[in-house]
This record gives C-alpha cells, sequence and structure tokens, in this order.
C-alpha cells in the first residue's frame, strides 16, 4: 500500500504500463473481431446439427470472452482508482486517498493473475482437467482425508466457475472415499490444476481415534488433461482392450444400482485401469472411458520422455509417500506448507475450503523460474 499521493500515482503509472503491454501482446481489438466472428456463426440455423463443432466454438467464444472482460475489469479499476486519486489530493481526503489505495491493490492482484494466466501456454494447458484422488495406507482416517481433499477440489472448481463431473467413485468402508475421478471443466483448468499433482499429507487430531491421538495420514492426487479427439494422436486397437461392465456405487439417475451401465476399460499393454459411471448409459460410460484412456497414455508418454530428458541431464527425481509436496496441519497448530515453493498459510480451515490460488500461482511462478534457469545453464 503507497503511503503518499505521490507514491501511489507513480505505482498507478507503473500499471498503466502493464496495462499497455497486455493489450498490445493480446491483440484486444482482433479478439474482439474473432468474438462478433464467431457469435454470427452461432446464429446460423444448422449451428447445433454438429454438436462437437458448436461446443468447440462456444468454448473459443468464452476463451476470447474471459480475456476481453479481465482487460476491460483491469482498465476501469485503473481508472477508477486514478479518479478517486485525484479528488483525494484535491481536497486532501485521506478516506478518498485509502479507497484509491483499495482500488490499486485490487488491480495490481488482478493483474498479477492474469499475467499468470498468461503463462498459460503448455501444448494441454488450456484443457479440461481429469483429476483423481487416492488415500493412502491408514483405512478411515486417510479415506476421510482423500474426501476433505475432493470437498476443497470441488469448492475451488465453482469459486472459479468451472463445472465438476464425478465420473468415477468408490465410497470408503466406515467414511470417506476409495477413489474419485473429477473431470473439471473450464479453460485452463489443466493449466492451474497441475500443480496439485503429488502426495498431500494431513496432521491432526483423528475424530476416528477415541484416544484422541494424531494422526498422520496421506493421499496422493493425480492431475492429467482431458484428451479429446480433436488434440490426440493416441491410437488404441480394440484387441488391446479387456472391457468390463458393472453397476454403479453412485448415488441418484434411475438406472444407478439396477443396470449394469458402469465400465472399466483395461489397456492390456500397459496395465492402465480406467472407469466412468456418471453417465446413465453404457455406451456413454465407454465413450467417456475411452477419453480417460487416451489421456492416461498420453499422459504416461509424457512422463516417459521427461524420465528420458531427466536421465540424460543427471536430475534425480524423488518417488513414494516420503516424497509429498504439501502439508496441511490442524495441530499442534495450524499451517498448509508446500514443500516445493515454500509458500505458507497459517488458515488451514480457509485452504481446505478452496482457498488454493495462493499455492497455485506460488507453483506457477516456481515453475517458470526452473524452466527459465534451465534454458540459461542450456545455453552456457
Amino acid at each position: 500500500m503507497a503511503e503518499t499521493f505521490g507514491e501511489l500515482r507513480q505505482d498507478l503509472k507503473t500499471m498503466a504500463t502493464r496495462l499497455a503491454d497486455f493489450g498490445r501482446s493480446l491483440d484486444v481489438a482482433a479478439k474482439e473481431t474473432r468474438i462478433a466472428t464467431l457469435e454470427d456463426q452461432m446464429t446460423a440455423a444448422d449451428f447445433w446439427d454438429d454438436q462437437a463443432k458448436a461446443q468447440k466454438v462456444i468454448s473459443e467464444v468464452n476463451a476470447l470472452k474471459s480475456v476481453v472482460e479481465k482487460m476491460n475489469e483491469m482498465t476501469q479499476l485503473h481508472s477508477d482508482a486514478e479518479v478517486a486519486l485525484e479528488l483525494a489530493q484535491e481536497e486532501n481526503d485521506m478516506d478518498l486517498f485509502a479507497e484509491a489505495n483499495e482500488l490499486a491493490a485490487k488491480l495490481k492482484a488482478g493483474m498479477d493473475s492474469f499475467e499468470l494466466e498468461l503463462m498459460l501456454s503448455g501444448e494441454y494447458d488450456a484443457n479440461n482437467a481429469i483429476l483423481e484422488l487416492h488415500p493412502g495406507a491408514g483405512g478411515t482416517e486417510s479415506q476421510d482425508w482423500a474426501s476433505i481433499l475432493l470437498r476443497m477440489y470441488t469448492r475451488w472448481a465453482e469459486d472459479h466457475g468451472y463445472k465438476v463431473d464425478v465420473l468415477d467413485y468408490l465410497p470408503g468402508d466406515e467414511a470417506g472415499v476409495k477413489s474419485v475421478t473429477l473431470l473439471i471443466k473450464g479453460h485452463n483448468a489443466y493449466g492451474y490444476l497441475k500443480a496439485e499433482k503429488g502426495v498431500h499429507r494431513l496432521v491432526r487430531i483423528s475424530p476416528f481415534d477415541s484416544s484422541g491421538r494424531r494422526h498422520t495420514s496421506f493421499a496422493s492426487v493425480d492431475v492429467i488433461p482431458e484428451i479429446t479427439e480433436d488434440n490426440s494422436d493416441i491410437e488404441v486397437r480394440p484387441e488391446e482392450l479387456r472391457i468390463d461392465t458393472y453397476r454403479s456405487t453412485g448415488a441418484g439417475g434411475q438406472h444407478v444400482n439396477t443396470t449394469d451401465s458402469a465400465v472399466r476399460i483395461t489397456h492390456l499393454p500397459t496395465g492402465i485401469v480406467v472407469s466412468c459411471q456418471s453417465e446413465r448409459s453404457q455406451i456413454q460410460n465407454r465413450a467417456v472411458a475411452m477419453n480417460l484412456l487416451k489421456a492416461r497414455l498420453a499422459e504416461k508418454r509424457r512422463e516417459e520422455r521427461e524420465a528420458e530428458l531427466a536421465e540424460l541431464r543427471g536430475e534425480q527425481k524423488d518417488i513414494g509417500w516420503g516424497s509429498q509436496i504439501r502439508s496441511y496441519v490442524f495441530h499442534p497448530y495450524s499451517m498448509v506448507k508446500d514443500h516445493r515453493t515454500n509458500e505458507e498459510i497459517g488458515n488451514v480451515h480457509a485452504v481446505v475450503d478452496g482457498l488454493l490460488d495462493p499455492f497455485i500461482n506460488a507453483y506457477l511462478r516456481w515453475q517458470l523460474a526452473r524452466e527459465q534457469a534451465r534454458e540459461q545453464a542450456n545455453q552456457g
């Protein structure tokens, strides 16, 4: 927060330069033209004849509008802050000065977040995300921890306007979940949620321990991009698959637990298993499961490439439950710490209620810094 009129005016001048840089790099005018063109296509009588193409157009429009609207919001914030500062200085009104400071702080936070979004230029960053949760050893305690994480990611996604579909759900024996697969739909869902991949550690007084002892539990979070026909070069031969059907274990829907609509596909060459029970028909569940399988195979190929590069570079990678990426401590103190970036938040309850942006943003900056350092090392 600026302490003087001069400091705040300089801050706003710096922000104006950043906004101008954003505008030039994004070519907002061209995006607005493209939006108008696509919206004109959407009014055509035969627009929905090809639903896959229609959805693709709608996704592009929403992504473009998101960028344009954010630019307009930041421009308006900057204008409001300048007006408030001008009035505050003319009238020597410290309340107006405080208001201008708040607007400037809001603008800076928005610009920082927007800058991170622009970093998401990876091959699949813009895609929907497939997020899987699996509890570690520990029975009910770790299964309950997995259910807490499920709620945390669902709240984060909903807060960001993403749609969450539960593709597969296996309830715990007494509480919690044994496994769950979510499809989180929205622009850049994978780009943000890739920060969450890894082992998450919980320390708390267990509500399932009558002696009130402290327990440490683990759950793994796996995140991969959804692969569609448009961006997949993965080929799967029918003879490589074993397809089983079973009754859905989820709640809701008139066909649940009455027909064998759920589908499990095993890819025999790799042993990868995927399941889907969220749709009403076996055909729909099979189609979703096939997309999941292609996503898993694409991720496996990517990991193999990374492993080869890491071997060439001589990098060592920790594997296993001991290499947790983040710890959530409820007792004897309250803190969440990311072990990769050292980002910390003292309010653990706020984090499990969906406050993940500080960790995701810190991860994206940390990842960018690593990539830049690696490029410099290669050039050297």
